[in-house]
C-alpha cells in the first residue's frame, strides 16, 4: 500500500442531534471551552440529530450512558432523522436544529458561520485531528469529522465470483462488463442506486474527486470549466452511473429503492454492489448476518479507475460534528463532540479512521493491499482561495451533496427525462464554466 502523505484533510460532511431528558439532580456547570464555548441555558440535555437511525437505540444509547457518566446531570437524547442531508437543510431555516448535528453535504463553507459556532483556530486543530479541512473556513474550524473514510464500493463477494470476477475491475470498461455477467449469470441485481433517498447518489462524485487529478483534485475542479469532459474526475464518476443506469445493470424501479433495506439485500446477495464508502462495511456485514447469510461475503474495492496502472483511494473525513449557532448550551455540546470523537470508540466499531491523530487502519482498508492500493488526501485551498469550490456551486447551481441532480441524470439515462449524456453533461458543463468565470 502506497501512502503519499499523512492522513489529512478531505471531504466530509455530517450531523448528530441531542435531546435529552430531564434530570432528577441538577447539573454540574460546565466551564467555558478551550475555544470559549459556554453554557447560557437550563441544559440538563442536549439534542442531537444523527443520520444513524439504524443503531441511534443501541449503540448511540450506550454512548449516551457514558458521557452521562462522565459529566453527571448532564444527559444526551438523539434525533435520529432517515433522510438526513434534506431534511435538517430544511430545518436549518429555522433556528431548530439541535444543539449538535452533523453538517449537510449541501451546506457550503462560506455558511459555517451563519449557522456554527466556532470549535478554534483549525492550524491549532489540525495539530490534533485529521480532515479538519472539510469543515473549516477562512482559517477557523466549525465541524470536526466523527469518522474517516476511504472511497471505493462494497461488493458481495460471493455473487461476484459466482459470475467469475475474483478481483476488482481495473476500469470503467471491465467494470461495466463485469456487471453485465453479473446481470446474465445471477440472479442479484448488478448495481442499486438508492436513488429514492438520494442522498447516496452523491457518491458518484464525491468519491471520485481526485481519483484522476490526485490531490489537488478539490482545488483543480474549482477552477475547472469543465469537469463533465472525458477522462476527467466528474466525468467518470458520473458516466459510470449514467452507462449502468442506461444499460439495465441496475434495479428496475429505483423509484422504489430504500436505504436501510439495500443493505439487507446486498447483505444477503439479491444485489451485488453499493456505490458505498468504506463507513458502510460494517452496516453491511451485520445486515448479512442478520439475513442469515456471512459477513465475510461482504468486501470492499477500490474504485474501477487506475492512474499509472495502480489503483487509488482518497482518505478523508466523513460528515462533520457541529453545534448549533442558535443553542444556548455550547458548552455541553462542546463536550459531547470531544466525548464521541475520542473517547466513544465509533470510529473503530464502525470500521473508520479515527479522526484523531495516531488511530490504526480498519480492516477493511489494510485488505487494500493485496491490489497495491495507493492511499492518498486532498490538499487544502490555497490561500486567498478559501471557499472557492463552495462558491463555485452555489453559483452554478449545481451543489455536488445534492440529490436532485442525481435523479434527474438517472431519469434521462432510463428514459423518464428528455435527453441524454451528451447534452446533460453539456449542460452541466455550461452551468459549471460560467460559475468559475464568475469567481475569477
Amino acid at each position: 500500500m502506497h501512502i503519499t502523505r499523512s492522513i489529512a484533510p478531505a471531504a466530509a460532511l455530517g450531523v448528530l442531534a441531542l435531546l435529552a431528558a430531564g434530570c432528577a439532580s441538577q447539573p454540574a456547570a460546565v466551564a467555558p471551552t478551550a475555544d470559549g464555548l459556554a453554557d447560557v441555558g437550563e441544559c440538563e440535555t442536549i439534542t442531537v440529530l444523527t443520520n444513524r437511525t439504524d443503531i441511534v437505540d443501541t449503540d448511540f444509547k450506550e454512548y449516551a450512558e457514558e458521557f452521562e457518566k462522565q459529566n453527571p446531570g448532564h444527559s444526551v437524547k438523539f434525533e435520529a432523522v432517515k433522510n438526513y442531508d434534506d431534511d435538517v437543510r430544511t430545518r436549518m431555516n429555522t433556528k431548530d436544529y439541535g444543539d449538535v448535528l452533523l453538517i449537510p453535504a449541501s451546506v457550503t463553507p462560506d455558511q459555517f458561520p451563519s449557522f456554527f459556532a466556532p470549535l478554534g483556530e483549525q492550524a491549532d486543530l489540525a495539530e490534533e485531528y485529521y480532515f479538519t479541512p472539510s469543515g473549516s473556513f477562512e482559517g477557523q474550524t466549525y465541524g470536526l469529522s466523527q469518522t474517516g473514510n476511504a472511497t471505493g464500493y462494497i461488493v458481495n463477494k460471493k455473487v461476484w465470483a459466482e459470475a467469475g470476477i475474483t478481483e476488482p475491475p481495473a476500469d470503467p470498461e471491465k467494470f461495466l462488463a463485469a456487471l453485465e455477467k453479473i446481470k446474465d449469470e445471477t440472479g442479484a441485481v448488478p448495481l442499486y442506486t438508492n436513488y429514492k433517498d438520494g442522498w447516496p447518489l452523491s457518491a458518484w462524485s464525491s468519491q471520485y474527486i481526485g481519483i484522476v487529478s490526485g490531490e489537488d483534485g478539490r482545488n483543480i475542479l474549482a477552477s475547472d470549466p469543465e469537469p463533465w469532459t472525458k477522462d476527467k474526475d466528474l466525468f467518470i464518476g458520473n458516466s459510470l452511473l449514467f452507462d449502468a443506469v442506461e444499460s439495465g445493470l441496475t434495479e428496475e424501479d429505483p423509484a422504489t429503492t430504500n436505504w436501510e433495506s439495500s443493505k439487507t439485500l446486498l447483505g444477503s446477495g439479491e444485489v451485488a454492489s453499493l456505490m458505498v464508502a468504506s463507513w458502510g462495511v460494517t452496516q453491511v456485514q451485520q445486515a448479512a448476518e442478520d439475513a442469515g447469510a456471512s459477513s465475510d461475503d461482504i468486501g470492499f474495492w477500490p474504485l474501477p479507475v487506475q492512474k499509472d496502472g495502480i489503483f487509488r483511494t482518497v482518505l478523508s473525513g466523513d460528515k462533520n460534528l457541529a453545534i448549533n449557532t442558535n443553542s444556548e448550551c455550547q458548552g455541553t455540546s462542546r463536550e459531547w463532540i470531544d466525548f464521541f470523537v475520542n473517547d466513544s470508540g465509533y470510529a473503530a466499531s464502525q470500521g473508520g479512521i479515527t479522526p484523531r491523530i495516531g488511530g490504526e487502519l480498519p480492516p477493511s482498508l489494510v485488505a487494500f493491499d493485496e491490489v497495491g492500493v495507493e492511499m492518498i488526501t486532498m490538499n487544502p485551498e490555497p490561500e486567498g482561495k478559501e471557499g472557492r469550490l463552495g462558491a463555485v456551486q452555489k453559483e452554478a447551481g449545481i451543489a455536488l451533496g445534492d440529490s436532485a441532480w442525481y435523479q434527474k441524470l438517472v431519469d434521462v439515462a432510463r428514459g423518464a427525462a428528455d435527453g441524454d449524456k451528451d447534452s446533460f453533461f453539456a449542460q452541466l458543463n455550461a452551468d459549471w464554466s460560467a460559475a468559475v468565470e464568475a469567481q475569477e
